[in-house]
């Protein structure tokens, strides 16, 4: 292209594309357009990337594509915003701070996480942040940018501690009140006690002025969030806490100043029941925001890996954050990788086991890659930085960590549209049990032991943590299996597919040649692998460098051979000395001469050897299953999924394979196209197919599959066509992601079961229906007690996930 000239870059969404001769024909279509310079279509992203000569016309462009049978439209790249977000205390805090999100212009999709304290924001370009500040801070769920919020860990230490010293404060205060006020019921002696040496009127003042403290001190906080969102007429959590506390403070303020204005049999007090109520939600949102955050310490730990410093070449310390692609580093014993790289000197084992989930660790020799944040082990190495900073391994599994836990999968939307609306109903709940009871019943008091009741036991708070922590435990304990969840749906869906398709070269097998087998007409196989490995030493052929690398890996001493030549398809030749050495197929053989004696098994390639007319053996060559193939499909099969194997190799390779791993159903022989095919003919008979591959030819079914499956050996694009990726690029992770699923989604169901349970059972418990049938009533401060409790339970089962072992 001339350098003078402009051009204009465009990219286009494509429909209809379903295999590759479909990506060649719209490729045709679009660069027949007049002004098209090139086009590249993507059939996995199905997108298309045009060059032309100044704008294009795009109502041409799309009435030509649509002829085509290819239509096209502009793609408006959406701009992620993730952002802090203040006050969320329950599901309905999320539900009400979505629809502020969205009530903004230019929010196309908004994401509000209660386990994380942050929001997702899709929008068609960039949003005015001042104005959406000012929106949210008024709807009473003030943002920020994540990169101004501080460190999570350090704002969660903060609010930990502070919550502590709260509850510290709180149960110091509350003490007194509880037992002049408990004690006395429970206690006839007690009662007494203080009836004749303080008085009623100096304990109920003694209780006012201490649970006065208690709220306007610890318990700010829930009047601090709760009274401005009754104000808005939006309550939530707090709201609730808000109306049943101040109601018991005030009615026993009234019992306790102004007597008479309450009948007789009704003067009792109820502070203790405000102080303790206080006392025990800050003890639970203490235990719970605790555990919350070791539901997200796999982020934690997988960033601590980065060291802050790294040892240049020439022996200099150097910062991490100014190592630049080409810097080449010194390894030392026990040190960490600093950046991702390849080595030039030396050589060691690194424990890579934090980033694949192996705890074998590696060999690690000149030409080998280094990941950053893996640990050395033993030798001294020098490499040679190609990716550091966002680029490396390290920072991408963080980021598709953090993105798999900011998900939401499809059943959350059905919660937060519940708890949006579960605080009016209990409010409207609690008005009118409260009502009902001082008009009908015997006790008119037993109205405010009734409503704060309702009001105290009904917190969404467990509804609104019951998914989000666990997938925030089960996607951190995956990544730390070497299992990365891209795409929140994955999670919900692989642990229920019914069949798991792979594909087979470099997915199931390591997809290079390896000596399986050497057999020697007479002598020893070193002898005739050291013969073989001696010529083969300068052929390029895949199959000759196994063989060398398989003498390399004995040890052996290799003879001295000349006079190297190819002949190409069927083998080689060298002289040893006077004799010819001839290595190659059975008709190199036959046109020597030569009678071979031996012949392969099932997916064996045989390399013969002969020293002028003496056939002296052959070396059978395959590419080896991986060592844990086996295993991965026993367990998946023992998890009551099919299993199938998908290749485009031949009938006799994929048919071995797929007997010496157990695998029922198998297809050679297949296009990308046919594989595709496949596939979609499973998901029309209602099957729900999970696909594993790592080739581009790949990422067509990838993106197709219900849940599609990649290695992280694999290529770039098979892994963005993927919805869950496996670092290590060892099969058995597809068992490991299949019981991460299955038990991950089985712990948000019961967390949702309790959740929800807890609420229907109790709210009518704490509204009287017992007493109508002459049982107790529930205590307020029993109330609060369950409350607190069920947000723990909630949050204490989601860190089961965390003592998952691999499949």
């Amino acid at each position: 292209m001339p350098k003078d000239q402009s051009f204009s870059e465009t990219r286009l969404k494509v429909e209809n594309l379903t295999c590759g001769s479909c990506v060649a024909r719209a490729e045709a279509a679009l660069a027949a357009q007049p002004g098209v310079v090139s086009a590249t279509v993507n059939l996995a992203t199905k997108r298309a990337d045009v060059t032309s000569e100044g704008p294009l016309d795009m109502p041409a462009l799309e009435q030509a594509m649509t002829h085509a049978g290819y239509p096209v439209h502009a793609e408006t790249s959406a701009q992620i915003t993730r952002l802090s977000v203040e006050n969320l205390t329950c599901g309905s805090c999320v539900a009400r701070a979505e629809t502020a999100l969205l009530r903004i212009p230019g929010v196309e999709k908004a994401h509000v996480n209660l386990a994380t304290h942050s929001a997702e924001i899709e929008s068609g370009g960039p949003l005015d942040l001042h104005a959406m500040q000012s929106h949210m801070a008024a709807a009473g769920y003030p943002v920020m940018p994540v990169a101004e919020a501080g460190d999570p860990d350090d704002d969660a230490a903060s609010e930990i501690a502070a919550l502590w010293r709260s509850f510290l404060l709180a149960g110091v205060l509350t003490l007194p009140v509880f037992i002049l006020e408990m004690g006395s019921h429970l206690i006839p002696p007690f009662h007494h006690w203080v009836m004749a040496n303080i008085g009623t009127f100096p304990s109920h003042f003694t209780q006012f002025v201490l649970t006065t403290l208690i709220l306007a001190g610890p318990g700010r906080i829930f009047f601090r969030h709760g009274v401005p969102a009754l104000m808005r007429g939006a309550p939530e959590m707090n709201s609730l806490v808000v109306l049943g506390t101040f109601a018991a403070w005030a009615f026993s303020t009234v019992v306790t100043f102004a007597p008479g204005l309450v009948p007789e049999t009704s003067r009792f007090v109820y502070f203790e029941a405000a102080a303790v109520i206080v006392t025990l939600i800050l003890l639970g949102r203490y235990l719970e925001v605790r555990a919350r955050g070791q539901a997200g310490s796999a982020i934690r730990q997988l960033m601590g890996l980065r060291p802050e410093t790294a040892t240049h070449a020439n022996g200099e310390p150097v910062a991490v954050a100014a190592v630049v692609p080409g810097d080449e580093l010194r390894l030392f014993p026990g040190e960490r990788v600093a950046v991702d790289g390849v080595v030039i000197d030396g050589e060691s084992y690194i424990d890579e086991a934090m980033i694949t989930g192996e705890p074998v660790p590696s060999a690690k020799a000149v030409g080998d890659t280094v990941t950053g944040g893996t640990l050395n082990t033993t030798g001294s190495l020098v490499y040679r930085a190609t990716h550091v900073g966002a680029d490396t391994v390290l920072a991408q599994i963080v980021r598709m960590v953090e993105d798999a836990q900011a998900t939401r999968l499809p059943i959350q939307s059905l919660i937060n549209k519940v708890t949006g609306v579960f605080v009016p109903i209990v409010l409207v709940i609690a008005i009118t049990a409260a009502g009902a009871w001082f008009l009908f019943g015997p006790d008119p008091v037993k109205a405010l032991v009734i409503g704060v009741s309702v009001l105290i036991i009904a917190c969404p708070c467990a509804m609104g943590l019951a998914t989000p922590v666990s997938i925030m435990a089960g996607t951190g304990r995956a990544a730390e299996l070497g299992v990365l969840f891209r795409k929140g749906d994955a999670l919900q869906s692989l642990g229920r597919v019914d069949l798991v398709a792979f594909d087979k070269t470099g997915t199931l097998t390591l997809g290079a040649p390896a000596v399986t087998r050497i057999a020697p007409v007479a002598g020893s196989e070193e002898v005739l692998l050291a013969l073989a490995a001696a010529v083969e030493q300068n052929s390029e052929h895949p199959l000759g460098q196994a063989v060398v690398a398989e003498a390399k890996a004995r040890e052996l001493t290799l003879p001295e051979v000349s006079g190297f030549q190819s002949v190409t398809g069927v083998g080689v030749t060298a002289r040893d000395g006077a004799a010819v050495i001839r290595i190659g197929t059975e008709a190199m053989m036959a046109e020597a001469g030569i009678d071979e004696e031996l012949s392969g098994h099932g997916s064996e390639t045989l390399i013969h050897v002969a020293r002028d007319s003496d056939y002296l053996g052959a070396i059978a060559l395959a590419d080896p299953v991986k060592e844990d193939a086996a295993q991965t499909i026993a367990t998946l099969k023992a998890q009551g999924k099919r299993v199938a194997l998908l290749s485009g190799d031949a009938r006799g390779p994929v048919d071995d394979v797929a007997q010496r791993l157990g695998i029922d159903e198998s297809f050679a022989r297949l296009s990308p196209e046919e594989k595709l095919a496949r596939v979609e003919t499973w998901q029309a008979e209602g099957l729900k197919v999970a696909f594993v591959g790592d080739g581009i030819n790949d990422a067509p079914v990838l993106a197709t599959a219900d849940v599609g499956v990649a290695l992280g050996s694999g290529t770039d694009v098979a892994m963005e066509a993927a919805d869950v990726v496996l670092i290590s690029g060892a099969p058995s992770g597809v068992a490991t992601a299949s019981e991460v699923s299955r038990r991950t989604m089985r712990n948000i169901v019961q967390n949702l079961v309790w959740a929800f349970g807890y609420n229907v059972a109790l709210i009518p418990v704490a509204a009287g229906l017992l007493a109508l049938f002459g049982g107790p009533f529930l205590s307020p401060i029993l109330a609060a007690g369950a409350m607190a409790a069920s947000s723990i339970l909630v949050v204490m089962n989601a860190l089961r996930l965390r003592r998952m072992e691999a499949a």
